[in-house]
């Protein structure tokens, strides 16, 4: 006995090598065809995305409908397109290869070798047979016994041979359940089936979850089966971007749609690693020396990157033989994704790359791969499955839920088709059995053999939220249960389930009762261990409190005590966003501008001297620096697109210059230095010479033990060094009452901690003036700080006073907790608003006195 489909058992009554046209052969031939071109009303639309698998399924309705065009003499240009489509195709098609009707017409030519060849052939459970077809059934049956043991729910007038119908089981009543949503209908269906098996009621194999179409549920099916380890087959292939060869696929064709760049290139060698004979020299460490941050989005940026980290690399290691090819190849983008596949993928990746290529244009790779699928590897005799509906209507089972039983789905609605529409040619005859009769005989037949059980499972709303009616196909006047997601399910599917439906069990896992208590604490409105309270006098706090700290510390500490704890105490940072940024933020452009300052104001000193130097001086040096930092920056961390960047830097450049010629006149000898750094004693500094001091001093708050570290912006002293400025730039727009700032409420330090440094670290305590200048405006905006000696006793009486809060064990939220821009605001309640509403009177009385500096000018 041999199992055949139709087209199988038309080629070999064929003979030779004959053998199906499959999608494979079909459409690179339909990409040929149209290459070709010369069509009267197709030739617009030849090269469009998608016209190859539209041409595709227009054909194949063609074919399955056996239609010969054009039709009745019908002069359309559209079917005379698609007729010249056709036989194109026909023509591209290899040897052997044959479409269905070719391949039936041959069939019918060796009609005579059928008994030999063939013998007695019977339907088995077949649903439907296409209309090409009945006329090799219809002279088979004169030549071979022919036979078709019919499912039900179908015309079988046409057939000439012996008819056995199913005789139908004692139907059982159906029952409708309701659910919230897609992903709660997966672990309705996931209980159910986990009930039935631990019941004794029925075999897995006797089990049988379908839809229409699975889309909407695949993915739920395949996280929650796998958590639960349920024998779960799905008879239509898993995703294959769920295997790692999808992965590495995924991976590839990130690189040539989006383009370089190093998170992105990290992935791919990471899949690649051990399978791709173009990387098999290529170390594990091949990017030691490359900065983190720097994203790379450039072919230029990788290559000067790659040569500056190989100065840097101490093992004699050089990658870039290796890696410099690949990243040439992959810069051509979508271009060079055969070649990619075949130098970056393993054998089993390289199928499913070639699959993706042949269905689309390498330009649609994000769309293919998502398409593919693979064989699960389960038994399906021995496990329930998990199938569209007309797989289950082939084979049904006796236990059955169907999922999705809403309008939209059960049945579907026929559509258009997109090349020959119904004034163009009757959907009757193009397509005599639509998509939605298909769809209730499949409901017919699957329910009739129901002998177990029969559930109609529907969700109240879909994904996006929208409310959906039930089908039409659900039997009328039946009562719904109504499921609730948050239900106590009788039988769990798995141990997330189960520990949901068990509460008292739940409360007794720490990480579930971790988090029910963070909640309880976060609703108390007294201050709690959650919201920051620790042990007094705790040694990890205290090493944060007594190390080196900055003016971004500092203010941490004083504004936000719980973040200074858990950035500086903990460790913890806030990850930076991979994409592409199409400007930078307020942090990252102040940088720039400070870089920018820096790099000018070094290139003019000692020579001719910045205080000397002409404006056209000036504006030479800003724009090398500008040069520098554009071809600089990208190989250090992410920067907009090159367009958008080169505007930043113009933008940067035009600050800087407003910084620079602020000041038109110095006393004769006056130096200058910018982003001076200072008490950097637990850091290693490049060598320097010509410096006001020594970058490693420490520098300590004046009557606290705390000690601080910076750079200051802009420092410049006379020749006799009796005076001393330093300036704190700002590129954000002026605040309100700036004239009055001294400390900012805590936020504005670095102008008093860098008058501190300069007092304490430039010999003879000289005359010191500290400004803060606002760069955003149309024109420079300068305010000194009008008493330094005062402003440093301030900002020490709050060191303290911090320090004093933090040893008491009350790291607490400050008012920089409540930002938008808080680094560390995924840590907080997902509803900060009402957190800080339940909390604000607990956290007044528990911060006292200390929420003065809140307050301070």
């Amino acid at each position: 006995m041999q199992i055949l489909t139709m087209p199988q058992l038309a080629a070999r009554l064929a003979g030779g090598f004959t053998h199906p046209a499959r999608s494979e052969d079909i459409d690179p031939a339909i990409r040929a065809a149209l290459e070709a071109g010369g069509f009267a009303e197709l030739e617009s639309i030849r090269q469009l995305p998608g016209m190859i698998r539209a041409v595709a399924r227009t054909l194949a309705k063609i074919w399955q409908a056996d239609l010969s065009l054009p039709i009745n003499d019908d002069r359309s240009a559209r079917l005379a397109d698609i007729a010249e489509i056709e036989q194109r195709v026909r023509a591209n098609l290899p040897r052997g290869v044959l479409t269905p009707r070719d391949l039936r017409d041959a069939a019918l030519r060796r009609l005579v070798h059928a008994p030999a060849v063939l013998g007695s052939v019977e339907l088995d459970r077949v649903v439907s047979v296409a209309p090409v077809w009945y006329p090799l059934l219809q002279a088979l049956n004169a030549t071979v016994p022919l036979s078709w043991q019919s499912p039900g729910a179908t015309d079988v007038r046409w057939f000439p041979g012996d008819i056995t119908t199913d005789q139908r089981p004692t139907a059982v009543t159906m029952e409708m359940v309701s659910c919230a949503n897609p992903a709660a209908e997966v672990m309705e269906a996931l209980r159910w089936m986990r009930e039935l098996i631990a019941s004794g009621r029925a075999r897995p194999e006797e089990i049988a979850i379908c839809a229409i179409s699975t889309g909407e549920w695949d993915e739920h099916f395949l996280v929650l089966a796998a958590d639960a380890d349920l024998p779960l087959h799905f008879s239509h292939g898993v995703p294959g971007l769920a295997s790692r060869d999808g992965q590495a696929c995924g991976a590839l064709a990130d690189v040539l749609l989006n383009g370089l760049s190093q998170d992105r290139l990290h992935r791919l060698f990471s899949h690649a690693a051990g399978r791709s004979h173009a990387l098999q020299d290529l170390p594990r460490n091949w990017s030691l020396g490359l900065q983190p941050g720097a994203a790379l989005f450039e072919l230029d940026q990788w290559i000067r990157a790659l040569d500056a980290a190989s100065r840097l690399r101490t093992d004699g290691i050089d990658p870039r033989p290796t890696l410099t090819p690949v990243l040439e190849m992959l810069a051509n983008g979508p271009a060079a994704a055969e070649q990619a596949g075949t130098m970056l993928l393993g054998t089993s990746a390289r199928v499913l790359w070639s699959e993706a290529l042949r269905r689309a244009p390498a330009e649609a790779l994000e769309f293919s791969l998502q398409e593919l699928r693979l064989p699960d590897g389960r038994d399906p005799g021995a496990c329930a499955v998990w199938c569209p509906a007309r797989h289950l209507a082939a084979a049904p089972r006796r236990w059955v839920r169907l999922l999705g039983m809403t309008t939209r789905s059960w049945p579907r609605r026929a559509a258009e088709d997109p090349l020959i529409p119904s004034h163009v040619l009757s959907r009757s005859i193009l397509d005599p059995d639509p998509v939605t009769a298909q769809d209730r005989r499949a409901f017919q037949v699957i329910t009739a053999q129901a002998s177990g059980g029969c559930i109609l499972s529907r969700s109240r709303r879909n994904a996006q939220g929208g409310l959906l009616a039930a089908s039409p196909l659900a039997p009328q006047g039946a009562g719904v249960q109504v499921l609730k997601r948050a239900r106590i399910p009788a039988h769990a599917f798995s141990e997330a389930d189960r520990l949901l439906a068990r509460p008292d069990e739940a409360a007794n896992s720490p990480a579930l009762a971790a988090a029910n208590a963070c909640w309880r604490d976060w609703r108390n409105p007294a201050i709690t261990a959650h919201d920051g309270r620790t042990r007094a006098d705790h040694p990890v706090i205290a090493r944060a409190i007594y190390a080196v700290q900055s003016a971004t510390s500092l203010r941490l500490m004083l504004r936000d005590p719980l973040a200074f704890l858990w950035r500086y105490a903990l460790g913890w940072r806030s990850v930076p966003e991979d994409d592409q940024p199409l400007t930078l933020d307020a942090r990252a452009y102040g940088d720039l501008v400070h870089e920018l300052l820096k790099l000018a104001v070094d290139t003019l000193e000692p020579r001719p001297g910045y205080s000397r130097a002409a404006r056209h001086e000036i504006e030479a040096a800003l724009a090398e620096a500008a040069t520098t930092v554009s071809a600089e920056w990208p190989l250090k961390r992410s920067v907009p697109p090159l367009l958008l960047w080169r505007h930043t830097v113009d933008a940067a450049a035009q600050l800087a210059l407003k910084a620079l010629t602020l000041d038109e006149t110095f006393q004769p000898g006056t130096r200058s230095w910018t982003e001076l750094a200072f008490g950097r004693a637990d850091e290693a500094l490049a060598a320097a010479i010509d410096l006001p001091w020594d970058p490693a001093a420490p520098v300590e708050i004046t009557g606290t033990t705390v000690r601080v570290k910076g750079s200051i912006d802009r420092l410049d002293i006379t020749a006799t060094g009796n005076a001393v400025r330093v300036s704190d730039y700002k590129t954000g727009a002026e605040p309100k009452k700036a004239d009055q700032i001294v400390l900012g409420g805590g936020a504005e330090l670095q102008r008093v901690i860098y008058a501190l440094a300069a007092r304490q670290l430039v010999p003879d305590n000289p005359r010191v003036v500290a400004r803060l200048i606002y760069l955003g405006g149309g024109e420079p905006r300068v305010y000194k700080l009008p008493d330094i000696d005062r402003a440093i006793a301030e900002i020490a009486d709050h060191v303290r006073a911090a320090g004093v809060l933090l040893r008491q064990g009350r790291a607490l939220p400050g008012p920089d907790a409540r930002e938008n821009w808080n680094d560390f605001r995924l840590a907080l309640p997902a509803s900060p608003t009402a957190y800080f509403q339940i909390k604000q009177s607990a956290l007044s009385r528990a911060f006292d006195d200390f929420a003065r500096v809140w307050s301070c000018r």
